[in-house]
């Protein structure tokens, strides 16, 4: 009897084995890399100020109920995080509105230069905020919305990605659901919302989520657009607690206080939603 096969076999699993064993490896090494900033700045939240500049000094300080406070009260962090949450809100409800709409009478209903509109919504990909910001910005001053919520919140209300997504969701859907629905004398707002909506629920979660991440770190246009500090937003209002200590002198540890302050909220947001996030980026649902 040959014991080829079973030497090849055990290669192969001793193969296999380490090349598990390599990958898993090469996974928590990337873990750790991406892992290391935000754990240094947590663990430099609770130093003192002072403690921050010792470069070896790497291990949680006894400032941090000291540090949180003065963010959140003293230097208004608070209220900026809430106008972030607020602004948010508002924008995602506008895309969600729009975007489903808009795909609605993409998938929907027959009206000429059809694929020419849909290609003129996705050519709007190509033109970033930066790109447009001068224009925005005139169009802004022109009808009196600069320094106010409205046009703090109206650039970001239409979103061609979303209604690129639920275009594709909504071309997913069987025909019978659509001749059944005729068929009940069903109408179109009535069948968006009774049809369309319940069976998209986790693409509508996943672009929710991706819409609030991307909101919540909106910085360009909140400076641009945001004059009175009171109203603006967390991002900014990071920017201005790394201004306020002396010159050359940093108070990295409240820096560092608020930049985690203002990872929770989208953490959150991706822990709640991480299932339909990962079905929404995979295409189905």
């Amino acid at each position: 009897m040959s014991i080829v096969p079973d030497t090849v076999n055990e290669r192969l699993l001793t193969t296999t084995g380490d090349s598990q064993l390599a990958t898993h490896a090469a996974l928590w090494l990337i873990i750790s890399v991406l892992i290391l900033p935000i754990a240094l700045a947590a663990v430099y939240s609770t130093q003192t100020t002072n403690a921050v500049y010792q470069i070896t000094n790497v291990f949680p300080g006894s400032a941090l109920v000291e540090n949180y406070t003065t963010v959140l009260f003293e230097y208004n962090f608070g209220q900026y995080m809430w106008n972030s949450f607020v602004m948010a809100t508002v924008v995602i409800v506008g895309k969600l509105v729009f975007s489903l709409l808009a795909a609605t009478a993409l998938v929907y209903y027959d009206f000429r230069f059809q694929s020419l509109i849909f290609y003129a919504i996705l050519f709007t990909l190509l033109m970033p905020l930066p790109v447009r910001i001068v224009p925005l910005y005139q169009l802004m001053a022109d009808i009196g919305w600069l320094n106010s919520f409205a046009g703090l919140t109206s650039p970001f209300i239409a979103s061609a990605t979303a209604v690129f997504l639920f275009r594709q969701q909504f071309r997913s859907i069987p025909a019978s659901v659509v001749e059944t629905a005729k068929l009940d004398g069903i109408g179109p707002i009535q069948f968006l919302i009774n049809v369309l909506i319940p069976m998209s629920k986790g693409m509508i979660a996943g672009v929710t989520a991706i819409m609030f991440i991307s909101t919540w770190n909106a910085y360009l246009w909140p400076l641009v657009a945001i004059i009175d500090r009171t109203n603006q937003v967390a991002q900014v209002g990071l920017r201005y607690i790394q201004g306020t200590g002396a010159e050359g002198f940093v108070q990295w540890n409240l820096v560092m206080a608020a930049g985690i302050l203002v990872l929770i909220p989208p953490l959150i947001v991706l822990l709640v939603a991480r299932r339909y996030l990962l079905s929404t980026l995979g295409g189905g649902e």
